[in-house]
């Protein structure tokens, strides 16, 4: 099988609705908990890095030293080898700081249900062929891409936020919306007080339950899309031929 380094920033956080595409092409994931402590191995016994989002900020190195370590191995990744690599929320982040670009404190952050739609660029890319020019996404930010790096391309933008999606190459790809959360991920909420208290502070008493009524109905569609995503990306990417 082939093998994916998954960066991860936080308990309970995983892939998603990625694993069972993982699972059907072959690609056993290898999770690396690098919040508790847990080393980045070798990049060379691996084929695909996906990285997660997380509470961390790009700039808080001081904070958790570790990220500085994760963007020298996302560089190393992306620009020495050209592999396949895909990034959520702080993993596009991280793409772009690790490339030369810049993230902020963002004007307006995003909780919950957004519209995001494909840039001129998202329209011509191969990683976003068969997508609608305007989708529903799951977000969950208050930090953004102020800057893309160098040679990279905006695919996707919303009202609050001018780069949803980042393009190297045809090998990595990012989003700032959460396209992994499934109505799994979701449920799973219920089960950690922290994060129901957290979407409270943010959007008002209620907002747990408010966020499933409004993302249940359309979890069927950003499943097609990201699973059309993801078949674009291992095929453009070559990870899977």
């Amino acid at each position: 099988m082939k093998k994916a380094l998954i960066l991860q920033h936080m308990n309970h956080d995983h892939p998603g609705r990625f694993l069972d595409w993982f699972a059907e092409d072959g690609i056993l994931p290898v999770p690396v908990r690098i919040f508790d402590g847990h080393h980045i191995p070798s990049l060379k016994d691996y084929d695909f890095m996906f990285v997660l989002g997380g509470a961390q900020d790009t700039w808080q190195e001081e904070e958790y030293p570790y990220l500085k370590a994760e963007k020298q191995a996302i560089r190393e990744w992306v620009w020495d080898r050209a592999k396949p690599y895909f990034g959520v929320c702080l993993g596009h982040q991280l793409l772009a700081t690790g490339l030369g670009g810049e993230v902020a404190r963002a004007d307006e952050g995003e909780v919950g249900v957004f519209d995001v739609a494909l840039t001129e660029d998202g329209t011509a890319s191969a990683f976003m062929q068969g997508l609608p020019s305007t989708q529903q996404v799951m977000q969950w930010h208050h930090a953004e891409v102020k800057r893309p790096p160098q040679g990279s391309k905006v695919l996707a933008q919303s009202a609050r936020t001018g780069v949803q999606s980042l393009a190297v190459d045809s090998h990595a790809l990012s989003t700032q919306f959460h396209c992994e959360f499934s109505p799994q991920t979701v449920a799973g909420w219920s089960s950690l007080p922290l994060y129901v208290e957290t979407l409270e502070k943010l959007n008002g008493p209620g907002a747990y339950d408010r966020l499933v009524r409004e993302s249940y109905p359309l979890m069927p569609q950003m499943q097609k899309s990201t699973r059309q995503m993801w078949d674009n990306f291992k095929k453009a990417s070559g990870l899977v031929k």
